[in-house]
């Protein structure tokens, strides 16, 4: 039985819409063909997962299959011109839609592209890998990266709904399943306790994709989001407790010419900004070690890796997005299950503690 939670949005015009987990995608497509009948639609996908699902799309003169090369490589601005000159030629119109079918960089490519053509066109989300599923199709960040840092340009965008169909996780490679469980593990370490020990408890079924276990983790992590896009959509305060592990997350990703997954990274970023926050005497040293243990034990890396180096890592973090009045200002731990927002760290001590 599928799970529909709505994300309630107090903007004007109402952008609220449903997240159904469970759904497979035939109904999704299905649904889609109903709601959109005489409407142009235009799915934009990768190259992978155009091999694995172009099949269950129907061909018409209203649908539209474009897709881009998979890789995180894609998400830039010439890609994004690519995509607009092919939706204009088709004679996509303010009355079409945009379906995101694929993974995190599909879905802040194309709901970029939704949020621009034509001022706005409407847009759905079919992630189709854990990290998109439990965090990036949700909540309207849209954007591409430039060659000085990752979603350096983009919009606040939201989609119509968001269809998570679970079994598509079948085919997902590892990587990219602990890619996604690092998200997880933010969402545990930043609000909800009970979680974590949940995580660490079913790490064996989450690991072999069982799919009662997976269905928890993407519902429980679709609801924590739910919660916090409700109460910032813009990311103007309480929104920021998802950014532990991003701000020095997004500079490892970058300087490590996307090598690194995103998931990678953030769990690069977790273990370092734990790091800060227990040397800044925030986090008690048994949670700083319970986090290093978990990431650990998924398989996720916790050290900056040599090629990079903790000097050119912080002073790269200089141009995130959460950059104020040119200090860096970090979500930080209290403990596992609570974060402290707008910390602000200099770039010295910040490699001072990573390098002791």
């Amino acid at each position: 039985m599928p799970l529909k939670l709505k994300i309630r949005l107090k903007s004007v015009p109402d952008r609220s819409y449903d997240i159904i987990i469970g759904i497979n995608l035939k109904e999704a497509l299905d649904e889609i063909d109903k709601r959109y009948r005489d409407m142009k639609k235009f799915f934009i996908t990768d190259s992978n997962v155009r091999r694995l699902y172009a099949g269950h799309i129907r061909s018409s003169k209203l649908t539209h299959l474009l897709s881009v090369q998979a890789g995180e490589g894609s998400k830039n601005r010439k890609l994004k011109e690519i995509l607009e000159d092919k939706l204009i030629s088709r004679d996509a119109a303010r009355d079409s839609v945009i379906i995101a079918l694929g993974g995190g960089m599909i879905g802040d490519l194309a709901g970029f592209t939704a949020a621009t053509l034509l001022r706005g066109v409407r847009y759905l989300q079919i992630p189709t890998t854990l990290l998109s599923q439990v965090d990036s199709s949700i909540g309207g960040k849209v954007a591409i990266n430039h060659p000085a840092g990752k979603n350096l340009i983009g919009a606040f965008y939201q989609p119509e709904k968001v269809y998570i169909d679970t079994a598509m996780l079948r085919t997902l490679p590892h990587r990219q399943l602990l890619s996604g469980i690092a998200e997880v593990i933010k969402y545990a370490a930043v609000l909800d306790s009970k979680f974590f020990s949940f995580l660490e408890e079913k790490r064996p079924e989450i690991l072999g994709k069982n799919p009662d276990a997976l269905q928890k983790v993407i519902g429980r992590s679709c609801l924590l989001k739910k919660t916090v896009v409700e109460e910032d959509e813009t990311e103007k305060g309480t929104r920021r407790i998802l950014n532990f592990g991003h701000t020095i997350g997004h500079a490892a990703e970058t300087l490590s010419a996307y090598r690194l997954t995103h998931g990678e990274a953030v769990a690069i970023g977790m273990a370092a900004e734990a790091k800060i926050s227990a040397a800044l005497g925030l986090l008690p040293p048994g949670d700083f070690i319970d986090l290093i243990e978990m990431l650990r034990r998924y398989g996720l890396p916790t050290d900056v890796p040599e090629s990079i180096g903790i000097e050119k890592l912080i002073t790269r973090t200089l141009r995130d997005k959460k950059v104020r009045q040119g200090g860096v200002e970090y979500t930080l731990l209290e403990k596992i299950g609570k974060a402290a927002l707008g910390v602000k760290v200099s770039p010295r001590e910040a490699m001072k503690i990573l390098t002791l």
